[in-house]
């Protein structure tokens, strides 16, 4: 069975992880996914990530489930939704913006947390260094 490291490699699409989705197909485990969002997640979002899950070996309802929190609008909210996820004992938890990140790793220093925020994660102190993030928190940045 592959384990959560494994997982979140696949997730963030590492090249080494790649050759162990296959894994995710076997019977078992059903990893839980955490979306942490300020405004509603959409088609946008949902679609592509869930066929690049897919094309992983992860499917909804069978090996993977996902725990969609939205703010709906309301920046205030995020940071109780982010423990809710934790609370939930997600394997991961999915970020967006820089709010996002921000509530998810006030919520939680063990889950892993992927984020894509707006800005510069170094500078954030999101992460200590792009090419060593340390701590929890992996992604990418714009």
């Amino acid at each position: 069975m592959m384990d959560r490291r494994a997982f979140i490699g696949t997730l963030t699409g590492g090249r080494l992880a790649a050759p162990l989705a296959a894994e995710g197909q076997r019977v078992g485990k059903a990893y839980r996914v955490g979306i942490l969002a300020t405004y509603p997640v959409g088609p946008f979002f949902r679609d592509p990530f869930m066929a690049a899950l897919r094309d992983l070996g992860y499917v909804e309802g069978q090996n993977l489930a996902l725990e969609i929190r939205s703010a709906n609008n309301v920046p205030e909210r995020v940071p109780a939704l982010a423990v809710e996820l934790v609370r939930l004992n997600v394997d991961v938890i999915v970020t967006g913006g820089d709010s996002e990140v921000a509530a998810a790793q006030q919520a939680t220093r063990t889950i892993p947390i992927v984020m894509a925020p707006s800005g510069d994660p170094v500078r954030a102190g999101y992460v200590a260094s792009l090419a060593r993030p340390g701590g929890n928190t992996t992604g990418v940045s714009f």
